[in-house]
């Protein structure tokens, strides 16, 4: 009986459980269950050789605790309530046999480990070393921006796309379809005015208003007629803003909202409405000249993918930023170079790299070569050894699952759960 107890209250702890246990004819209430739960004896695990080390949340952004696994039979061996240095130092204390510690690059980790296992090896994880490098490569091509701006025409796009509809030079009108309409009216009223009928019998034949009928019988030919948004090249109070919009649009800022905020100080004085609509006209114009810039994580990403997995046009692309900027050209060499001492366990290469990476004006990647630098020895022992921390990230989402289920529980059951869980 305790045992079936035990694995209700494991599967749906508590209320949940304690209605399993009706159905099974057993009598008893959720607080019994998870009485007899917290009485079971933690089950009896060997000291890790290899032992992963993770955080996870409770409440994320606030409350964290930590989960340990032994890499070597992937099965969780321990949950602690927080993340502290000290809490792992002394959960390692107790165990001196343990030889290597996989972790992420977080500060907390590697002072525990340091403090608690100072006989262990320290591996950093290849997945996080990854993941910084990419975001470091991320912040070094945003600074770069300008650069982007050279790209390898497109000509299959631009050959097909539609040819500007021609414009006469002595035309005063944006519509030509709307001047040849207004054209065949005025033409039709000064007809019937010449035949001797009224206005007002123009207007009922034609099915026009009085004031419309006026306006085409005043005018004495229909140029007189276009005025106001139908005038060609008409002045717009967005003029004197449109220099500045076309430079910071080639600059690669679209957004039409942040230039009206923009141009406000420099003295525009109308709408946002009308920034908007130049910016839209832009935007969906078939004869724009410049391709749209890629944004900063496109490159990024076309620079840490593999040259063979990316496009014709991809290539081309990037080939034609890394020309224009040397600064990028270099980044680009800096991952690749990582990317095959990662790939072939060749950790014995990170101080070459790392003086290689402080050579180039790169503040981003100085950044990151700083914080490596200072945990040099895991990280390269991350880069050479076969460990990582997959297994232990693995756990993580699991306790995520579990945590949901539990709805809010408290970190005894759920250290519980995961540890008697088969």
């Amino acid at each position: 009986m305790r045992s079936a107890l035990a694995a209700v209250g494991l599967a749906l702890a508590g209320r949940a459980g304690a209605r399993m246990a009706r159905a099974f004819g057993v009598s008893i209430s959720r607080s019994a269950v998870l009485r007899l739960l917290d009485a079971l004896p933690e089950p009896e695990v060997p000291a890790p050789r290899v032992v992963g080390v993770d955080e996870y949340a409770t409440r994320k952004g606030r409350v964290y605790g930590t989960v340990l696994v032994d890499v070597e039979t992937r099965r969780p061996v321990d949950l602690l309530p927080d993340r502290e240095a000290s809490s792992l130092a002394a959960w390692l204390e107790k165990r001196p046999g343990i030889e290597i510690v996989c972790r992420d690059r977080a500060p907390f980790f590697a002072e525990g480990a340091t403090a608690g296992a100072p006989q262990a090896t320290q591996v950093a994880d290849r997945w996080h070393l990854w993941h910084n490098l990419g975001e470091a490569a991320e912040r070094a091509v945003a600074r770069h921006r300008q650069c982007l701006l050279m790209l390898v025409p497109d000509r299959e796009v631009k050959a097909e796309l539609p040819a500007p509809p021609e414009e006469k030079a002595d035309s005063p009108w944006r519509s030509e379809r709307f001047a040849n309409r207004i054209r065949a009216r005025h033409a039709t009223v000064h007809a019937l005015l010449e035949a001797g009928h009224s206005r007002r019998s123009i207007g009922r034949q034609l099915q026009m208003t009085h004031r419309t009928v006026k306006s085409l019988a005043d005018a004495a030919k229909p140029e007189d007629l276009f005025r106001g948004q139908w005038q060609h090249n008409r002045t717009s109070v967005v003029d004197e803003s449109k220099p500045y919009l076309d430079e910071r649009w080639d600059e690669g800022c679209t957004n039409a909202w942040k230039l009206w905020e923009e141009i406000v100080p420099l003295g525009y004085r109308g709408s946002y409405g009308r920034v908007s609509a130049y910016l839209r006209e832009k935007r969906t114009s078939p004869r724009s000249v410049a391709a749209q810039p890629p944004a900063p994580r496109v490159v990024t990403r076309w620079i840490l993918s593999r040259p063979e997995t990316l496009t014709e046009i991809e290539q081309l692309r990037l080939k034609a930023v890394l020309a224009n900027c040397p600064e990028l050209d270099a980044l680009t060499g800096h991952v690749r170079s990582f990317v095959h001492m990662l790939t072939e366990r060749q950790g014995e290469r990170l101080p070459q790299w790392l003086d290689a990476v402080r050579q180039d004006a790169l503040p981003s990647r100085h950044t990151l070569a700083a914080g490596i630098d200072r945990d040099r020895n895991a990280v390269i022992a991350g880069l050479t050894l076969p460990w990582n921390s997959g297994v232990v990230e693995g756990h993580v989402n699991r306790i995520k699952m579990l945590m949901r289920q539990m709805f809010g529980a408290g970190f005894a059951l759920l250290r519980k759960r995961v540890l008697l869980a088969p």
